[in-house]
């Protein structure tokens, strides 16, 4: 049995992104569409029994009618292959009330041959052409519900997310011990794991985050554990080695199939392939894990450091460009110079250079002696971003979130700039 695990496919991200003359449609849709089409040329190509998408389909939980269309018809492909998907709610697939339907409810309430909805945290048994499998659903749980509830009334944020923590994990390990060992079973959970490096999501989440342990979900009557939430592709546990007295699933982040912002700069991304033997005992099913790569987007930041004493800067510059794969790429440049330096540079001149990049975030500029007179000097002496580095330096911001605010501040520099 062959399982494709992935997760956060956002569609509907398109920031960075430019107008395809072809389609009318944003480029950066055409990037995660394409992601998705090479998951789907994978499934039907290499026998794969299920695709697993662990959560946010879409960016947002009132997806457009075009981006449901998109999703659809790829999901149709695979369906009249007789390839069944699982489809898990993520928090960004969640509606604002409990009472309205979630983003991917339609297909459920449609019964769409071969597509499989898991909305609440409960077992389900999917018919597969490898045969039967279990799959345990931990979608994103609503904290609406849980501020519904009597036993709610009176408790802080803290005190509340504490209690989704406590009852998930006794809700999954109840739902483990209901499995049935005669078949596979594998885990697809939206959530924070403990010791998961966080990445944008941080900072696209629509509220703060539960935490669970490692130990919750790794749950000796599984095979596998299929994680989504967290951007990165990481392992978080290795199955138990074959011949070992010890039982335990991997529990694994597939990351996202695009990079959604320069936080993910560095990250590979791609997709999950598990094989399973049916035939084997519960909890030794797992006989193969690989993380299939797929050619994302490209993300590149050029920093370009002048000398003091460099009289061409401009040339300076644009041979630190070229350093650099900006092709296709979405750019960013950050200039660290000096304030004699800068005002002989013009990003008009330094602009043919990243002509062949997709698209140009931001281009950012540092002026160093400038930074150095602060304290003595007016703010309107100081380029943006660097008197916010400095507001954040003089009011001891830790560095990891100064360097957070700072990439945000680029990108809503860039949004001005190119009018968004």
């Amino acid at each position: 049995m062959r399982i494709l695990h992935f997760s956060d496919l956002h569609i509907g991200v398109e920031n960075y992104g430019r107008t395809d003359p072809n389609t009318g449609l944003s480029t950066r849709l055409g990037d995660f569409l394409g992601a998705l089409d090479e998951i789907v040329e994978y499934a039907l190509a290499n026998a794969v029994d299920l695709v697993l998408l662990a959560g946010d389909a879409y960016k947002g939980r009132d997806p457009s009618q075009t981006h449901q269309r998109e999703l659809a018809l790829r999901l149709r492909r695979l369906s009249s292959a007789g390839v069944p998907t699982f489809l898990l709610a993520g928090n960004h697939d969640l509606p604002a009330a409990a009472a309205r339907a979630n983003a991917v409810e339609i297909f459920s309430t449609l019964e769409v041959p071969n597509v499989h909805v898991g909305a609440r945290l409960a077992n389900h048994t999917v018919p597969t052409p490898a045969g039967p499998l279990q799959v345990l659903a931990v979608p994103w749980p609503s904290r609406g519900d849980m501020l519904a509830r009597d036993e709610s009334r009176g408790l802080t944020i803290e005190q509340i997310r504490q209690e989704i923590e406590r009852r998930m994990t006794g809700a999954i390990a109840q739902r483990a011990q209901e499995l049935n060992p005669d078949f596979p079973a594998i885990m697809a959970g939206h959530v924070t794991v403990n010791g998961a490096t966080i990445g944008s999501e941080r900072s696209m989440m629509l509220g703060n985050d539960h935490v669970l342990n490692v130990s919750a979900v790794q749950q000796p009557q599984l095979e596998y554990v299929a994680l989504g939430h967290i951007h990165k592709h990481q392992v978080l546990r290795l199955p138990a080695a074959n011949g070992s007295d010890a039982i335990g699933p991997a529990v694994v982040y597939s990351g996202s199939p695009q990079r959604v912002d320069f936080s993910e700069e560095a990250d590979e991304k791609g997709f999950c392939i598990i094989d399973i033997d049916p035939s084997a005992p519960q909890g030794r099913r797992l006989t193969d894990f690989r993380f299939q790569r797929i050619a994302a987007r490209p993300f590149v930041t050029v920093d370009a450091t002048l000398p003091e004493n460099d009289a061409n800067p401009t040339e300076f510059i644009t041979r630190a460009i070229a350093r650099h794969p900006v092709a296709g790429a979405i750019v960013r440049l950050r200039i660290r110079l000096s304030g004699e330096q800068s005002a002989r540079v013009r990003d008009a001149d330094l602009r043919p250079s990243l002509s062949s990049a997709h698209y140009v975030a931001s281009i950012s500029r540092e002026v160093t002696d400038q930074t150095r007179r602060r304290l003595a000097a007016e703010p309107t002496d100081l380029q943006p971003l660097a008197a916010l580095r400095l507001y954040l330096e003089n009011q001891g911001v830790n560095p990891q979130r100064q360097r957070l605010m700072l990439e945000r501040a680029e990108e809503l520099l860039a949004s001005v700039d190119t009018d968004e």
